[in-house]
C-alpha cells in the first residue's frame, strides 16, 4: 500500500525546527537533519522522498481492476463497429487509452480517485437527466419508436396478403449460431420436394441450400437433417411458436413466413415503397402516401395518415412543451393535477411536521418516563416496508369490507369520492411520515442549549412564548431544508397514489386523469398507458423538474435568511 513519507533519511530520527520530533521537519526555510553542520565543513545528504511502498496486493488489485475496464471496453467496441458508429469507438478507445495512461502512471494522483465517482456521478445523474430533455423534443413513442428505415420495413411487412400462384414450401425451423433461419423446400404440382431448389432463408434473405439428398429427408417429406443446421423438433418449435410465427424472409415481392410450424408461404406487399419519391403506394387503391418528415408519418394529399399508425423518430422543437399549454384537453387536466399536487405535498409536510414535533416535544421533557419504549414504538410505521402499509391502508379503507367502516359501522366509499380519497390519502402520508419528523425533530430539540430557554424562562416568558420565540425559530433553522426535500419527495411520492388509488376516483367521461393523480403518475399514464406517448411525457417531467427547482430554490433562501437572523 502506498504511504506518504514521514521521516527523514540518513538522520537517525526525525528532526526539524524546534528540535527533535517536530512534524514541521519539510518545510522551507527550517533546517532538520539535512542541514549542514557547523564545524564539521560536511553537508548532510539531500532530503529525498520515501519511494512508494508497492506491495503485492496493491498491484495485483491494481492490474485486476485495469483488466475490468480493459474487459468493458473491449465489450463494447464490437457492437459499435457491427452498427458503423465510429464515433462511439472513437470515444471508447480514446477512454480505454485514458485510463491506462493515468493508472500505470505516478502522476495526477488526486485525479486517479476523483475519476471513478466522476464518471459513475456523470452515468447516474448528468445522463438520465440528459435523455429525458432530449426525449422531450421529440415525437419519440409508440408508432414514433425506431428510424425511417424500420418503419418502411414494419409498413411493408405488415401489409404481406398471400396472392393466387405464390409459392409454397415445407418449412423446416432451425438455428445457425443461435440464431432462428427457415430451412425451404420447394414442393411441386404433385406435392414432392424438389431437393435441388432447397433454400435457406435468414432476416436478411434467401440464398441457396445445396447438396441435399434423399436421407436428408424425414418420413413428412420435410428436412430432417442439413450440415450446419440445428433443425428445431415439434416441441421447440411450439415452444418458439411466436417468434416463428413473427420471422419473415424478405423477397423481391414481399416476403415469405411460416403458416403454421411446418409450412410456409411467400407473400406479397400490399404497400410498396418507392425511394425516387419517398412515398409509400397502396397498390390495391392506389393512394400514395408522401413522407411527412416534421410529423414523421406517411400522409395522403388529403391529410390521411396511413393506417396503422406507423411512423419513424423525429425532432418536434418545442411542440410537446406548447401542447401542455394550449391543448385544452391537456392544459384542463395538467392545472387541476399540478393544484392538486401543490396541496398533497403541502398538506404532507405540514401535518407530519406537525405531528412529529408534537411527539418530540413531548417526549423531550425531563418529566417524561419510559421515553425509549415510546420512540421505539413511535418509530415503528417508518421501519415497515412503505409499499406493503400502502396495500394495507388501502383495504382498511375499502367500502365493503375495510377496517374503518366496519370499526365505526359507517358506509363511507373512501376512495370512490374526490373528497375522501384525497383525504384517505393525505392520512395515509401522515402515518408514514411523522416518524420521520419526529426522528428529526427529536435530534434538533436536543442540539438546542437549554440554557436559552431558561434564559426566557427567567426573563418571564410562558412555555408558549418561549417555544414560540425560541424553540421553533432555531428548529426551523436547522429542518428547513430537510422540509424542503420531503416537499419535493411529496410532490412525485408516486408509490402512495399508485397502490393506494391508481389516480381515481376518475370521471365518467375522462378515463386520462383521476381526482387524485399527481403530475408524476399523470405523466406515468401518458408514457406508459394506452397508446405511449414518451416525448410529451418526457416534456411533463421536465416541467416538473423546473417547478420543483424553482420551489426549491426559493426554499433554500428563505431558510439562508433564517440563519443570518437567528446566527
Amino acid at each position: 500500500m502506498t504511504t506518504p513519507s514521514t521521516t527523514s533519511s540518513g538522520s537517525g530520527g526525525v528532526t526539524g525546527a524546534g528540535g527533535s520530533g517536530s512534524p514541521r521537519s519539510g518545510l522551507p526555510g527550517q533546517r532538520g537533519s539535512d542541514a549542514p553542520k557547523r564545524g564539521t565543513g560536511k553537508s548532510a545528504p539531500p532530503s529525498e522522498h520515501r519511494p512508494r511502498e508497492i506491495t503485492v496486493g496493491f498491484l495485483v488489485g491494481r492490474l485486476i481492476a485495469l483488466g475490468l475496464v480493459a474487459a468493458l471496453l473491449l465489450f463494447g467496441l464490437p457492437p459499435l463497429i457491427r452498427t458503423d458508429n465510429w464515433i462511439g469507438v472513437g470515444v471508447l478507445v480514446a477512454a480505454g487509452a485514458g485510463i491506462a495512461y493515468l493508472y500505470l502512471t505516478r502522476r495526477h494522483v488526486p485525479l486517479k480517485y476523483l475519476l471513478p465517482g466522476t464518471v459513475f456521478l456523470i452515468v447516474f445523474q448528468l445522463v438520465p437527466v440528459i435523455l429525458t430533455v432530449s426525449t422531450a423534443f421529440t415525437n419519440f413513442g409508440d408508432g414514433h419508436r425506431g428510424t425511417k428505415e424500420e418503419a418502411i420495413t414494419a409498413i411493408q411487412t405488415g401489409s404481406l396478403e398471400q396472392v393466387t400462384g405464390a409459392a409454397s414450401y415445407n418449412l423446416s425451423p432451425a438455428l445457425k449460431d443461435g440464431k432462428l433461419v427457415f430451412l425451404l423446400l420447394p414442393v411441386d404440382d404433385k406435392g414432392d420436394p424438389v431437393l435441388d431448389q432447397a433454400k435457406v432463408g435468414t432476416a436478411d434473405g434467401l440464398s441457396e441450400l445445396p447438396g441435399l439428398t434423399d436421407a436428408n429427408l424425414s418420413l413428412t417429406k420435410q428436412l430432417s437433417e442439413v450440415p450446419g443446421y440445428d433443425i428445431l423438433s415439434k416441441p421447440d418449435a411450439s415452444a418458439r411458436g411466436d417468434e416463428i410465427a413473427n420471422f419473415a424472409v424478405p423477397t423481391e415481392q414481399g416476403a415469405i413466413k411460416s403458416s403454421g410450424l411446418s409450412k410456409a408461404v411467400e407473400l406479397k406487399a400490399v404497400r410498396a415503397y418507392d425511394a425516387a419519391c419517398d412515398c409509400v403506394t397502396d397498390t390495391k387503391t392506389g393512394t400514395v402516401y408522401p413522407a411527412d418528415e416534421a410529423k414523421g408519418y406517411f400522409v395522403s394529399a388529403d391529410g390521411t395518415v396511413l393506417s396503422g399508425g406507423q411512423g419513424w423518430k423525429v425532432g418536434v422543437g418545442w411542440a410537446n412543451f406548447t401542447r401542455i399549454f394550449t391543448d385544452k384537453t391537456v392544459s384542463g387536466n395538467f392545472f387541476s393535477v399540478f393544484v392538486w399536487n401543490v396541496v398533497f405535498a403541502l398538506l404532507s409536510v405540514l401535518t407530519t411536521f406537525a405531528l412529529g414535533l408534537v411527539c418530540a416535544l413531548a417526549l423531550h421533557s425531563p418529566r417524561m418516563r419510559g421515553t425509549k419504549i415510546y420512540r421505539t414504538i413511535l418509530i415503528l410505521p417508518y421501519a415497515m416496508p412503505s409499499f406493503a402499509m400502502l396495500l394495507v391502508w388501502r383495504d382498511m379503507f375499502n367500502k365493503d369490507f375495510g377496517l374503518i367502516n366496519n370499526l365505526f359501522g359507517w358506509h363511507i366509499d373512501w376512495l370512490g369520492q374526490p373528497t375522501t380519497a384525497r383525504l384517505s390519502l393525505i392520512l395515509v402520508n401522515l402515518w408514514l411520515g411523522f416518524p420521520y419528523m419526529f426522528l428529526v425533530a427529536t435530534g434538533a430539540l436536543q442540539a438546542i442549549p437549554k440554557e436559552l430557554t431558561e434564559a426566557s424562562s427567567i426573563d418571564g416568558a410562558t412555555a408558549w412564548q418561549g417555544f414560540k420565540r425560541v424553540t421553533l425559530p432555531l428548529l426551523l433553522v436547522a429542518l428547513t431544508p430537510l422540509l424542503i426535500s420531503s416537499f419535493a419527495y411529496n410532490f412525485n411520492n408516486f408509490n402512495a397514489i399508485k397502490l393506494v388509488t391508481d389516480g381515481g376516483p376518475y370521471a365518467i367521461d375522462n378515463a386520462t386523469v383521476g381526482a387524485t393523480d399527481l403530475l408524476i403518475s399523470y405523466t406515468y399514464r401518458l408514457a406508459f398507458g394506452g397508446i405511449a406517448q414518451l416525448g410529451f411525457a418526457a416534456a411533463v417531467s421536465v416541467i416538473i423538474f423546473t417547478l420543483v427547482a424553482v420551489m426549491s430554490i426559493i426554499g433554500f433562501r428563505r431558510s439562508r435568511s433564517l440563519e443570518e437572523v437567528y446566527s
